[in-house]
């Protein structure tokens, strides 16, 4: 019996080649391909805008276009390359989607309802590289970065998955009106593939989401986050600081050793002054680790300034990492010093720790490295 074919395996010799994925092709490009079929060009926008805005899943659905044309285009061209294979629902309504890409690598994305806002959680990698020692995500590290449709396919998903349980129950969210880049893999080690979907994110014609609404979390690398401010990527960014000083860092964010705190954090105030967007440092509290007040006023000195603010986080914990988190009186006091210094400072609340979508427990586990069966639209 032949050896099975893992995620990233091509096609077996002689299967037929899938047709491209609308979402895979820029504008030129699927107007020449529906040219080549005989339509004019302005075909080609009504079906970019049915697949972006209305996250149209199949060609069926696309009722401005003719007949006979939604009949013939499935055997030409996919809406995209992914599908949602299951879903996961938490008690407090975040739901959590694990996302089958066209090899058959698998990656996870939540959505976070909260009042009159949606946020949505995407995945940049298969896995993750970073390793840092309390997140799931890179325990099996990196199996691919993602390609730039792979990414923006996450949020088509996830707004077809509300519009679904909303059109089931009656009500609830049906769109997503904010997007985080922060679940599986490091997003500026993926930086091409990013920037690439932060466009198409960001598009009128595409996704249509506002800068002010998109944060990308970075572990701190220095180069893509110059580079992103550089060409005119306005968003808002979260640096996953994690520790004030070389010492507790480079323990739990194995990464420090090429850049140090001190670099990350000028990077992160070139960012601020060049943008004028808030730039966020994430801090995973971990018990006696990263938690005393003495740590509390080192990272007030790197706060202090315009743009600049703190999100401390709770460890969530993680089955196989050895961590604890601070108990309610370490936390008080942590927030304590640095309110005392100004630092404007959030404590994020655990969101989907049932389902293991909370922060740092979004995973790439064994069983779903394996191909399954079918993919695409």
């Amino acid at each position: 019996m032949p050896a099975a074919k893992g995620p990233g395996s091509p096609p077996p010799a002689g299967a037929p080649a899938a047709p491209p994925a609308v979402t895979a092709l820029s504008p030129a490009a699927l107007a020449a391909l529906l040219g080549g079929l005989g339509e004019p060009p302005f075909r080609a926008r009504q079906v970019r805008r049915a697949v972006f805005r209305r996250s149209a899943a199949t060609f069926a659905e696309m009722t401005d276009l003719p007949g006979p044309l939604r009949e013939r285009l499935p055997s030409s061209l996919r809406t995209v390359t992914s599908s949602e294979e299951a879903v996961q629902r938490s008690r407090d309504g975040t739901v959590k989607l694990l996302l089958r890409m066209e090899d058959g690598s698998r990656v996870e994305a939540v959505l976070i309802p909260e009042g009159g806002r949606t946020t949505l959680c995407v995945s940049t990698e298969v896995g993750c590289p970073v390793r840092c020692a309390f997140c799931a995500s890179g325990l099996e590290g990196l199996l691919r970065p993602l390609r730039a449709h792979e990414i923006v396919e996450q949020v088509l998903h996830a707004r077809r998955r509300l519009a679904a349980d909303a059109d089931a129950g009656g009500g609830g969210p049906r769109e997503v009106t904010n997007l985080v880049l922060m679940g599986m893999g490091e997003p500026l080690l993926n930086y091409d593939a990013v920037a690439e979907a932060l466009r198409a994110l960001r598009d009128p014609e595409g996704v249509g989401l506002g800068a002010r609404r998109i944060t990308l979390s970075t572990v701190g690398i220095v180069e893509g986050m110059d580079r992103l401010a550089a060409e005119g990527h306005p968003i808002n960014l979260a640096v996953s600081l994690h520790a004030p000083d070389d010492a507790t860092r480079s323990r739990i964010v194995p990464l420090n050793a090429r850049y140090g705190v001190v670099r990350v954090v000028e990077a992160s105030r070139r960012y601020a002054r060049a943008t004028r967007r808030d730039v966020t440092f994430e801090y995973v509290l971990l018990a006696g680790v990263n938690d005393s007040p003495a740590q509390a006023e080192l990272l007030a000195g790197h706060a202090a300034g315009a743009h600049l603010n703190v999100n401390l986080i709770p460890f969530n914990r993680v089955e196989g990492i050895p961590f604890e988190p601070p108990s309610a009186d370490s936390l008080d006091r942590f927030v304590a010093v640095l309110r005392k210094r100004g630092v404007v400072v959030h404590v994020r609340r655990r969101r989907g720790e049932d389902i293991d979508a909370a922060c740092g427990q979004l995973r790439l586990k064994a069983e779903r490295r394996r191909p399954g069966p079918g993919a695409g639209a």
